[in-house]
Order: C-alpha cells, then structure tokens, then sequence
C-alpha cells in the first residue's frame, strides 16, 4: 500500500453516519480515526426506542447493511404490525408481510444501535476518539457532525413497563402540529413522545396531550418515567461536499421530509461516501443517484401532508390499513403522479412548511433552544 492509503483516515462525529463509514472503510483496509466532541456514543440520545425505516426500497435494510459488511450487533425488533389513530382516535390497524421497520434504541446502553456500530468499528481496527475536537481538517476527510438546526423536535419519556410489546402512531395536530405523537413498547421498556414540526414553544402541552392520549386509547402507565427531548434539521443539499469534504448524514441533509425517518438515509449516505473513497467513485454522482430521488419525494409528501389535513391524512391512514403497508408505503416514497406534480411548487415553498413561525429562540425553553442551540454552536465552534 501507498503511504496514502495508510494514512489514517479522519471522519469528524460518531453518529450512525459516522461509523457506518468507518466500518466499510476499515473492511476495505483503510486505517480509520473517528473524531467525536462528546462523552459517549448517542450522546444525543436517551435509549428512548427509534425506528430504521425498511420501505423506502425493496431490498431489507438489514440485508442492505450486511451486503456493505455492516453487521446488525444491536438490539433491533421487526415492527409488522401495529395501530395508527386519525385526529378523531379512529383506530386504523396497519399490517405488512415484511417488517415496516426496526425496533431501535438510541444512546449509550449496550445494546442500542450506537454502541452496536462501535463496537464493530473498533473491533476492526477503528481508532474512535471521544471529547476530542479534530484541531485541524485537511483533506481527505468526511464530516458527520448531525443537524445544524432544528425543523422537528421529540419530546417525550423513556419509561418501564409490563404492557405487552406494541407500537401506536397518532395523526392529531392537537397532539403534535404537523407531525405525529408515538407509543413504542418492546421487553418491558417504553418511548412516549410528541413529534411535532411548528408549535415548538408548547411542547410541555403538546406532550401532556400525548399522555393523556395514550392512557386512554392503548392503555398507557408508566414506571419509572425519564424525560427526553430530541431534533432533526431538514434541508435539501445543493451539495454534499464542503471545502473538498465529503459530508454525509444529517449534516449534509439526508433526511426525510415527511416522517423523519431518518436513520435510513444516513447509514446509506456514509456507505456510500466510504465506497468513493474505497473504489475512487464520484460521490456526487453516486448520492444524486441513490438518494436524492427520494428526498424530492419526501419533500413533495411533505407539502402534500400540510395540505391534507385531518381529513386526508384519515383517508390516507384508511388506504394503508387496507392494503400491505410496506408496499404502499414504498409506492408513496418514490417518485409517484401526485408527487411529481407537486415537486416543482413543493421545492419553492420547502421551508414554509418547515420553518417554525412559532420559535424565534427568544424566551422559548423548547428542545432545541434549552440544549441543541448552545450544542451546536459549541460543536461547531470545536471544528472551526
């Protein structure tokens, strides 16, 4: 090998984007440094329960995973099944032949889906650096530091239970503004939460909704209850590289516009960063390709959404019961009638829909301004 490909190879945050990278990298013989600013894997998260979406192609993302030498050394269940509610708290049963997606847990535990991915990474030789700024970026590097801002925010608890395992989604904009409040239960532990896109400075009432909510329609009590907040930034990337770096993740803004989901998209997006390096590949090229397809499409069902309503999200929500979920739910995440001929509209209003009027950071204790607003800016000033 070339003193070149010996060098060690940085990547800037240990997210899933992160060392997803750093594993293909690794497995193709490069030797690989991971720079993280924070104390531990999933330093965002709280091991509340998170999903890694499995329609937006056909193939099984486990599967997907395994074919780039990914392994799946982490606590996931297969969701088939499971209950959604309209803003009336009309009960839709959603079911799929194949898993809809899998049943994650986020943070430090072992276990989650972050301490999984490290311990692969350093089993092959990865060298992940925690509470360490990488002082100086040349070139090549990859940079996977997470969102920038926040266009969604989670709020909600972590929890035990002896409730048997089950999932249930509420559509309801009292309970969570363009978004969706969720009940997630797997082996005796419990996620709660109000997934809302505006309306951040009410997140205390919206969550309180949610409880209320659940504890009447799937029978919700919970032990030992943990407060938890979360965020996600969602732009379209006119670019995917910066100051000649490849930026994969949520930085670069591999993110589903409509639900969120956005794990997906940033273990493929750090594949496929490793697989330019690796194969000398256009990155550019290859994410155009891949994945942008699908976030005009996000994009567009976005705008289709805020338009809908309660009332056409109930119609929506009737389909899917009707139907495979999975199936449909991957003809709704690729390029569709309804969806090409919104694009165009949906591309110039995006940030309407996504900007929070409701948050101008002043006086305002939401998720993002009590603790990603003074992270980030930390964050950034640590690589700058």
């Amino acid at each position: 090998m070339s003193d070149f490909v010996n060098e060690p190879f940085p990547i800037v945050g240990a997210g899933p984007a992160g060392l997803a990278c750093a594993i293909v990298l690794a497995r193709a013989g490069r030797r690989v440094v991971v720079y993280e600013r924070r104390k531990r894997p999933g330093g965002r998260f709280h091991n509340d329960f998170q999903g890694i979406e499995n329609w937006s192609t056909e193939n099984n993302i486990l599967e997907e995973l395994a074919h780039a030498g990914i392994d799946d050394t982490f606590d996931h269940a297969p969701v088939r099944a499971g209950i959604a509610f309209d803003a009336w708290g009309t009960v839709h049963a959603v079911k799929s032949e194949e898993p809809l997606y899998y049943l994650v847990r986020r943070g430090d535990e072992t276990g989650s889906l972050d301490q999984g991915l490290l311990g692969q990474a350093r089993a092959l030789g990865v060298e992940v650096r925690f509470e360490e700024k990488f002082e100086r970026i040349g070139d090549p590097a990859i940079l996977a530091i997470g969102p920038r801002t926040a266009d969604v925010i989670a709020v909600g608890y972590v929890f035990e239970t002896d409730k048997s395992d089950g999932n249930w989604i509420c559509f309801d904009d009292k309970l969570a503004p363009l978004g969706y409040a969720y009940l997630l239960i797997s082996g005796g532990r419990g996620t709660v939460a109000s997934c809302m896109f505006t309306g951040f400075k009410n997140q205390r009432l919206f969550l309180q909704r949610t409880i209320k909510f659940f504890e009447a329609h799937a029978g919700l009590k919970m032990t030992n209850p943990r407060p938890f907040g979360g965020y996600g930034n969602m732009h379209l990337p006119r670019t995917a590289v910066q100051g000649g770096k490849l930026v994969i993740g949520e930085q670069a803004g591999f993110q589903d516009s409509l639900a969120g989901f956005g794990m997906t998209f940033a273990l493929r997006s750090g594949i496929l960063a490793a697989r330019s390096v690796v194969d000398s590949l256009d990155y550019t090229k290859l994410w155009r390709t891949e994945i942008l397809p699908l976030l005009h499409t996000s994009v567009a069902n976005r705008y289709v959404f805020n338009l809908a309503g309660k009332w056409g999200r109930r119609w929506a929500l009737s389909r899917i019961s009707r139907s495979d979920a999975r199936k449909t739910l991957h003809r709704l995440y690729h390029p569709w009638w309804l969806s090409r001929g919104v694009l165009p509209v949906a591309l110039r209003r995006y940030r309407a829909p996504l900007k929070d009027k409701s948050c101008d950071h002043v006086n305002c204790r939401c998720v993002w301004c009590e603790h990603g607003l003074m992270e980030r800016t930390k964050y950034e000033e640590s690589y700058a």
